[in-house]
């Protein structure tokens, strides 16, 4: 007697688990709903009953990242360095899944926890003294600075090879020490760190504080 197969029972969060996964190694534009569909043995229309397309999907790892920011809780420190807390997790949670920190930003004023990072950004620099629309610019263009810093991270945009990234940051140093250093002798003097930090955590501490320090200069000028 011929039975009838029981249906696979999909879960949405284990496609946007593979989906990461994916994305991390290979890039976003290694994901397909077709990929996904036979890495987790079903057709792709079993896929489509929990994302409409590939841009629904996507927006879901957006929503997945952001969800993974822990904000810290308010304290009674200077409301500038709850601020620079406030980022800093921001960005730990990106440094998860660099290659797509900036589905995020779609993301933002969307999703339940981007929304929850907005009000809570706004916050702290009304505490500041900005006016609630200085304080809406201002949030915005630190997330975005936040995001391009940890997109551009010259590691993050290397291999994940470690022989042929090593190999590629080798290449463009020759390449700027090669450079005449009577015309370019800053250039040629700091080319170990011009194409590469030596130091990640320094790298996204220098780019976090010099976030605060500007929006404190701003509000100096108020």
């Amino acid at each position: 007697m011929i039975t009838k197969e029981t249906p696979r029972r999909l879960d949405p969060q284990k496609v946007i688990d593979s989906a990461l996964a994916i994305a991390d190694e290979e890039g976003p534009a290694a994901v397909t709903l077709r990929r996904l569909a036979q890495l987790h043995g079903v057709t792709p229309m079993a896929l489509y009953r929990h994302f409409k397309d590939k841009d629904d999907l996507l927006a879901a790892l957006g929503d997945r990242l952001l969800a993974s920011v822990v904000l810290p809780e308010p304290t009674d420190e200077p409301w500038d360095q709850q601020l620079q807390a406030l980022l800093t997790a921001f960005v730990a949670a990106l440094r998860t899944h660099p290659r797509l920190a900036d589905l995020t930003l779609f993301r933002m004023l969307i999703s339940e926890d981007g929304l929850r990072i907005a009000e809570r950004t706004m916050e702290l620099l009304t505490q500041g003294g900005f006016k609630v629309d200085d304080a809406a610019e201002i949030g915005r263009q630190s997330i975005c600075s936040l995001i391009t810093l940890v997109t551009t991270d010259p590691l993050t945009r290397e291999t994940s090879d470690p022989v042929q990234r090593e190999d590629s940051l080798r290449m463009k140093r020759a390449a700027l020490s090669a450079l005449p250093p009577r015309k370019y002798p800053l250039v040629t003097a700091a080319a170990d760190t011009l194409v590469c930090h030596n130091s990640s955590k320094r790298y996204y501490d220098l780019g976090i504080e010099l976030v605060v320090a500007g929006i404190c200069g701003v509000q100096n000028k108020e």
